[in-house]
């Protein structure tokens, strides 16, 4: 590995720098974006249930915005049970987009090393091909300096593609992930809506 690293030249240290960064955000969002974590399998039927049978209390509401990030959402909606309709559904909004923005925490940072990624390894070889073309002198080609140019070229642009393709694949699965997410939590806050306001059972 370390032959490989001389052999690409000084620009392979921001690509595997931005490699180091993609991968334990990878790990990360792996970890922060379990469904179950996210979304407690019966956590809105326990609310209902508990709502119904001693009604709101604060260290419910603490409770349950405690628990997960839907449960965040339903907390706000708690918060405002006594308020009108249209009150508890801009609350429940407001928390939502906060919750949202959190869950799309680090995702940007994974798209643009995404993007960049094959431009860096571009950069590295233009570097490599300006260390061939110094290789040509009048007395003929320098071949050490050549190989070394060629070497610096091609691994640059192997090792930009490498870290490029698996961001990019990770930081599509993670935009569909949150979607799928967020798209869950309004079906559940608005079901909560619902219940309050006796439209649902």
């Amino acid at each position: 590995m370390f032959a490989i690293i001389q052999a690409a030249g000084w620009p392979i240290w921001p690509l595997l720098f931005a490699s180091i960064i993609a991968v334990a955000l990878i790990i990360e969002r792996l970890i922060t974006l379990r469904r179950n974590k996210i979304l407690p399998p019966g956590l809105l039927d326990k609310v209902v249930a508990e709502l119904r049978q001693s009604g709101v209390t604060p260290e419910m509401i603490n409770r349950v915005a405690l628990s997960s990030p839907l449960g965040r959402v339903l907390a706000s909606g708690l918060r405002n049970v006594r308020s009108s309709r249209e009150l508890m559904k801009e609350s429940i909004e407001e928390t939502g987009r906060a919750v949202t923005h959190d869950l799309e925490r680090f995702l940007t940072t994974l798209g643009t090393i995404a993007s960049i990624s094959p431009l860096m390894g571009l950069f590295g070889t233009i570097v490599g091909m300006i260390e061939i073309f110094g290789s040509q002198a009048p007395g003929g080609s320098n071949p050490q300096q050549l190989a070394q140019g060629i070497s610096i070229a091609l691994y640059n642009t192997g090792f930009g593609l490498v870290i490029a393709i698996p961001s990019m694949i990770f930081w599509r699965h993670f935009r569909a992930t949150v979607d799928s997410l967020v798209v869950e939590m309004e079906q559940q806050a608005i079901r909560l809506v619902e219940v309050v306001h006796g439209e649902r059972r």
